[in-house]
């Protein structure tokens, strides 16, 4: 089986759909990430159907990410910040990967993470999305850092080797892109309101 890879802030607002009953249990809200091995553990997530708050889907819970949502067997699969140990710990920590400075070894700054690309099936994060500075930004499009070249991740920044590569249009960018339904790729027929007469 081929590694799908999916940018990370696709999988936010995602829905929890129920094998069982084909209704839709919530949506995501944040990933939980362990920062001692880039990993998502676990999805926060909220809807009017859940009884417990907050409520988690863990990752290995998942049996199929499509383009309709993450399909679970049941409700049943959810579960409560009390119910797994390691889940509570991670919930504490509030760990935020987007956002967070990027230096190198020799303390250079490389900009703060805005994105992040993951493994669809183990949720194993592959790639890291540095958005440069202000002035940075203006000629270059960011940083793409492989997972192997992190050496540190503290409570403040990610610590990389200063090897990291700048990309313009990555491969993996792309076929990111081109596995989903992008709105706006194909241009549907739209009313434009400006030159309806009213």
């Amino acid at each position: 089986t081929s590694i799908m890879l999916i940018l990370g802030s696709r999988l936010n607002e995602t829905p929890v759909l129920s094998l069982q009953t084909g209704t839709t249990l919530a949506h995501t809200t944040r990933a939980l990430i362990d920062p001692s091995n880039l990993t998502v553990a676990a999805y926060q997530v909220d809807g009017p159907l859940l009884n417990m708050q907050p409520s988690f889907l863990r990752v290995n819970e998942i049996r199929e990410n499509g383009s309709l949502g993450m399909i679970i067997d049941s409700s049943d699969d959810l579960v409560g910040l009390d119910d797994v140990i390691r889940l509570h710990a991670l919930y504490d920590l509030n760990f935020e990967l987007v956002g967070m400075p990027v230096l190198t070894e020799q303390r250079q700054k490389l900009g703060k993470v805005e994105d992040y690309t993951l493994d669809s099936d183990s949720f194993v994060i592959q790639q890291i999305h540095v958005k440069r500075g202000f002035f940075k930004g203006i000629t270059d499009t960011g940083l793409l850092i492989g997972r192997s070249q992190v050496v540190e991740i503290t409570d403040h920044e990610i610590i990389v080797k200063s090897t990291a590569k700048k990309v313009a249009n990555s491969p993996v960018m792309e076929a990111t892109r081109h596995e989903y339904v992008n709105p706006f790729r194909t241009p549907s027929p739209q009313v434009d309101s400006s030159s309806v007469e009213g």
